[in-house]
């Protein structure tokens, strides 16, 4: 199976307008403008890795992180009823009259704004305050027509699929206000609409396992965990119950999230110091002593117990270099407590959590990674450091701690796309015309329009929406090499390994965390005629072919949740004007070595750069959900189209699947 691929508006004042008329608007950005034709640019040769080779011509390419901020607690129980805070979707936005930054994002970062004109972070720390005050009946009535469609079952109780759906519609949500409504309180908006609605699950606290969730789980806020149920407290360290015991009641702690501040907090995978909560200096007096109340007491109280606490370890995302990433890391027992002097010389509680045996890695992995990239320990099973012999930006190491292979068979590795035949897949198309970087909502910009009027990334580096195609700015375009609308182009942003599986020949990983919708590399492979292909496919383990048959899914945002017409929702079908194949067994790159699998973590998108005035596909992948460190980087090979398949329904495959997931449907390719 090894390497198998398989108008015009008037805005209202926005200090005296009544926010329900606002949602009763039609947005804006449903009307069709009229585009302008753009301008075609100059040609773009690309070389061959190692330089000029005689053995082919040059040829043609086939073609910052949301901020996290504090939030709210949301933290809602069965009988705590759904937030008031929802704010909708902007309905109206000014589209910029030129090719530089429009006037709401040079606002937002003090471009041309006089002297003392007040400080900016505080003044859009109080219209997110503003914001997120909505009238009750408003927030009723934006959520009266919709169905979340899970019942209050699912909502008290989940399983797998309810968590990684509710997941995913929240991440969903979260990327189209960020691109839409350019808010910085887009992870705290978007939960308090999905909580309104009822999107979200594991509601009923519970000491121990949370179903749906599995240990080495990661999450990029707080919000994701309490929609899920893992843990239900959005600001405070521990989450508890309420146990009736005889004729009283005692708090027990269900789970605990270590954010790596505290002192003493342990780095040792196995165990950890836990500072209990309180006592806290602050603006309006003195550090003191912490008192055995609420969370501190809940944990003296499993102590005497001994029922499992769940325990989260909050690690800096180096991506953003503000925010988090959590670690599920399974139950620990809570061995000892005392109480000590701390840096304020007040009384602190200490607990020391020691982590229950056999459980799968999880925070260890963290570890683990940690020290092989600092150095300190040698990577087990290490190969080869970079395969790449340097044409990737980032080196990708080749690792078997499996067996004695030494490594997969010989291809030339290429970064893109290489062409064998001299033929075009779609007719001639012009560049845009932006000096220096395309700006959101520009409709001057040709490679903008093209994408519906928004660019289709956040911050340069994440996926919204699946789309038919994505256009991004080619060679052609004057915009710089750093522009955001330029992903597949910047080459690798995680660092990766070929890595040898138990049984399924050689794999492909991430050293990094991958958040949902981040690129991780494109098919780079010798671009094939399809005709031509068939006559020796069956023996090409390492061809993409976009004619195969692929299980739908659903990972867009829902129109309904971010106050859009549900008629302008986009497809995700591909709209390809005719099948691509690559081949990738003599040239290719790290994609040649992705698993399939029947329960994918990775999806492939169509996306077309302008080149030498022709409009060239990459095939690029992106991360469907979070993705931990070290775990294996699949998708979904497809089986190949047969006039049987009229019917839409799946056929078997010709090899046999061994991803090993509840979904497996028993074969593919």
């Amino acid at each position: 199976m090894e390497g198998v691929p398989g108008v015009n508006h008037t805005v209202p004042n926005p200090k005296h307008y009544d926010k329900s008329i606002v949602l009763d608007v039609k947005p804006l950005r449903s009307l069709k403008p009229v585009f302008p034709n753009g301008n075609q640019g100059p040609p773009f040769v690309g070389c061959p890795p190692f330089g000029p080779s005689s053995e082919y011509s040059p040829f043609y390419p086939f073609g910052a992180q949301q901020p996290t901020q504090d939030t709210p607690d949301l933290n809602q129980t069965q009988d705590t009823p759904p937030p008031s805070y929802v704010p909708p979707l902007r309905s109206y936005r000014t589209p910029t009259e030129s090719n530089g930054p429009s006037s709401s994002s040079a606002t937002k970062r003090g471009v041309g704004r006089p002297k003392g004109s007040g400080n900016v972070k505080k003044k859009e720390k109080q219209t997110a305050a503003k914001e997120t005050n909505l009238d009750v009946q408003v927030v009723k009535r934006f959520s009266a027509d919709f169905d979340s469609g899970i019942s209050a079952a699912e909502r008290e109780d989940g399983n797998g699929y309810l968590v990684s759906s509710v997941l995913t519609r929240f991440d969903a949500v979260r990327r189209r206000l960020s691109q839409v409504d350019y808010a910085k309180a887009a992870t705290s908006k978007a939960a308090g609409i999905l909580m309104s609605n009822g999107v979200r699950t594991n509601m009923k606290k519970r000491v121990g396992t949370v179903p749906g969730i599995e240990v080495g789980d990661i999450f990029f806020s707080r919000i994701e965990m309490c929609l899920v149920g893992l843990h239900m407290q959005t600001m405070a360290g521990i989450d508890y119950i309420t146990s009736k015991v005889g004729s009283g009641e005692d708090p027990l702690a269900t789970s605990i999230v270590s954010a790596g501040r505290y002192d003493g907090d342990a780095q040792d995978p196995e165990s950890l110091i836990y500072s209990g909560q309180g006592g806290n200096a602050d603006k309006n007096g003195p550090a003191s002593d912490q008192k055995l109340e609420r969370g501190n007491l809940a944990l003296e109280k499993s102590l005497r117990k001994g029922n499992g606490v769940r325990v989260i370890r909050g690690e800096e995302d180096a991506a953003t270099k503000t925010g988090k990433i959590y670690i599920y890391d399974g139950l620990y027992s809570i061995s000892e407590s005392w109480v000590e002097k701390g840096k304020s010389g007040c009384n602190t509680f200490k607990y020391k959590l020691v982590r229950l045996p056999g459980q799968p890695p999880a925070f260890g992995v963290w570890k683990s990674v940690q020290k092989w990239r600092e150095g300190l320990t040698t990577r087990p099973g290490l190969i080869l450091p970079d395969l790449t012999s340097g044409v990737e930006s980032k080196p990708v190491s080749l690792v078997n701690d499996v067996d004695e292979e030494r490594g997969p068979a010989y291809f030339t590795y290429i970064s893109s796309l290489k062409y064998s035949e001299s033929f075009k897949l779609t007719p001639p198309a012009n560049g845009c015309s932006c000096i220096g970087s395309c700006s959101p909502g520009d409709l001057n910009c040709s490679c903008i329009r093209k994408n519906g009027g928004d660019l289709p990334y956040l911050n340069g580096v994440m996926l919204v929406s699946r789309r038919p195609m994505i256009y991004e700015c080619g060679p052609t375009c004057p915009c710089h090499a750093n522009c955001k609308n330029k992903v597949i182009q910047t080459g690798l942003n995680s660092c990766l390994e070929v890595f040898k599986t138990e049984n399924r020949g050689w794999g492909l990983r991430s050293w990094d965390s991958i958040r949902a919708g981040s690129f991780i590399c494109e098919y780079a492979g010798e671009v094939k005629d399809k005709g031509r292909l068939r006559e020796y496919q069956d023996e090409d383990e390492y061809a993409f072919d976009t004619s195969r048959v692929f299980n739908s899914f659903k990972w867009n945002y829902e129109p309904a949740l971010v106050d859009e017409d549900p008629s302008d929702e986009v497809p995700e079908e591909f709209d390809l004007p005719s099948p691509v194949l690559i081949s990738a067994k003599k040239f290719g790159n790290v994609a040649r070595f992705m698993n399939h699998s029947c329960s994918p973590n990775v999806f492939w998108q169509p996306i077309v750069c302008e080149g030498n005035g022709e409009s060239v596909i990459h095939i690029a992948f992106f991360a469907m959900r979070h993705i931990p460190p070290m775990a294996e980087l699949t998708y979904d090979y497809g089986v190949s189209a047969t006039p049987e398949a009229g019917d839409g329904s799946f056929l078997h495959g010709k090899r046999k699947c061994l991803c090993g997931s509840e979904q497996c449907r028993g074969s593919f390719g």
